[in-house]
């Protein structure tokens, strides 16, 4: 007969997931924080980005374990497999999509979140609360009323989706949390910029809209949306029938950093009685800089705003937000009310509305920490600097562009995005097009830099986005002098057709 106590024992020890011996993991841990720290000290050391080797791919692709590997091989794993091919969004010369860099302060943060492991969808605890802080200081930041409301979520992209369907709800007719679209009578149509990010239209296709009836309305010189474009669209839909509903202005365009002017489009939207939302995934949070919130004028404005934190304010990913500055419209498209969801005076299931109330997440990550930690630790006068130094090493690298021969300067810098195209004389469109996309893969293969590739009324050009607090104007003149050199060497052996 086996004793009870022994039976108990064995169950444990084949299903706890607690580590038998804390004292090794203790030790693993405080390696694996000193190798954190050397990592973000270090960076400037390494290249910007290396491929994976094939082995690496394989490696990666091990079949599903069965039984533990334990801590140590696991860890051994990650450095030797996945540390030295990450992304390298955290190098200065990380210079190719709108990614932030993190903070090295937000390491301790991400630690302590996997520790608590709180559910922020809601209930009572000190979570719910950290994130109505961090929405309290959103309104501050962009002059929302004490009615407003807000929720974190994984992105801009995430937050366009929300932002679109408060909009939508709020100004259709019925009820089409229960009805949905069907027989509805007229179609609900949407308007953005030609260089509105590819979020926004996807948000279209996920609410049932389609992403045609998103309108894509011309730009101007400057690439900001053209209003009498616009105008005569909706005059256009309205006459065939259609029922727009919004409009959403873009504040830092993915292209060109460009910004919408905000101000008309929010006069527009009053007069035509449509909502107004604004993208502002990575130029919102300029409002933060005296010296160009003025180029912000109108977000304030807005019946909603999506933006992230993990960009211009580095925290670590992901942490985007949304504002709506009618609360109760967000809380009457998004609150459920199910028996194992009731609120209560008192208890666990107290504290008012929750986070789930507020956006299309339940299970929820406690986001608020992070962004919390970095405010409280820098103060958003740090950060305003950090992002204005950004758009001055835009002008300088313009500066540099518009000084160098056979390149041409192809958007006038707004924000921080500078986008530039090779052109040697009697080269085909063609052959250019191939030569800029050679010289962003050269810069990225070499790991000096990583810019990225668009494409500017039509034609491919190399594009450069600055947001990160660690780039300074000596990465730039490397970057560019590498480019340069690049391109030279190309055009030495190319055919030019």
């Amino acid at each position: 007969m086996v004793e009870p106590n022994k039976t108990v024992e064995q169950a444990d020890s084949r299903t706890t997931l607690d580590p038998r011996d804390w004292g090794a993991l203790r030790k693993i841990a405080h390696v694996a924080l000193d190798d954190a720290l050397d990592f973000v000290q270090s960076v400037r050391e390494r290249p910007v980005w290396r491929p994976l080797p094939d082995s690496v791919r394989a490696a990666l692709a091990e079949p599903l374990p069965v039984g533990p590997q334990g801590m140590e091989q696991v860890y051994e794993d990650f450095l030797r497999f996945v540390l030295p091919y990450t992304l390298g969004n955290i190098h200065p010369r990380f210079l190719g999509w709108v990614h932030g860099s993190g903070l090295p302060s937000g390491i301790i943060a991400e630690i302590m979140e996997a520790a608590m492991n709180a559910n922020c969808g809601g209930r009572d605890h000190s979570g719910i609360y950290v994130e109505r802080t961090v929405i309290e200081w959103c309104k501050s930041i962009f002059s929302f009323p004490a009615e407003a409301n807000g929720v974190l979520l994984t992105g801009t992209s995430m937050a366009n989706l929300a932002g679109l369907t408060v909009a939508r709800n709020a100004q259709a007719d019925g009820d089409l949390r229960r009805s949905g679209l069907h027989g509805y009578p007229r179609r609900l149509v949407a308007y953005a910029s030609a260089e509105v990010h590819e979020c926004v239209p996807r948000a279209m296709e996920i609410l049932g809209l389609g992403r045609d009836a998103l309108r894509k309305i011309p730009v101007d010189s400057c690439f900001r949306m053209d209003l009498a474009a616009l105008r005569n669209a909706i005059a256009a839909d309205r006459q065939t029938g259609a029922e727009p509903f919004c409009v959403v202005g873009t504040a830092g365009t993915v292209n060109t950093g460009s910004i919408d002017d905000l101000a008309s489009l929010a006069e527009l939207c009053k007069e035509q009685g449509l909502w107004f939302h604004v993208d502002g995934a990575f130029g919102a949070l300029a409002m933060l800089c005296p010296e160009i919130r003025p180029r912000l004028s109108g977000i304030e404005q807005a019946d909603s705003i999506a933006f992230d934190f993990h960009k211009w304010m580095h925290v670590q990913y992901d942490a985007g937000c949304l504002l709506v500055r009618n609360g109760q419209q967000q809380h009457k498209t998004f609150a459920m009310n199910p028996d194992y969801l009731q609120h209560t005076a008192r208890g666990l299931a107290g504290g008012g509305v929750w986070p789930c109330d507020l956006g299309p997440e339940l299970s929820r990550g406690f986001r608020a920490l992070k962004i919390w930690f970095a405010i409280k630790q820098h103060g958003v006068a740090v950060f305003a600097n950090a992002i204005a130094a950004n758009c001055e090493h835009a002008e300088y690298l313009a500066g540099l562009v518009r000084n160098a021969s056979h390149v041409d300067l192809m958007n006038p810098p707004c924000l921080s995005i500078v986008c530039f195209r090779f052109h040697p004389p009697d080269w085909s469109s063609a052959a250019l097009d191939r030569l800029n996309e050679d010289v962003v893969a050269d810069l990225q293969e070499s790991g000096i830099a990583a810019p990225s590739t668009t494409r500017i009324h039509g034609a491919l050009s190399v594009r450069v986005n600055i947001t990160n607090h660690r780039t300074k104007r000596e990465d730039l003149d490397l970057m560019f002098e590498s480019a340069i050199r690049a391109a030279s060497l190309r055009m030495a052996s190319a055919p030019a057709v």
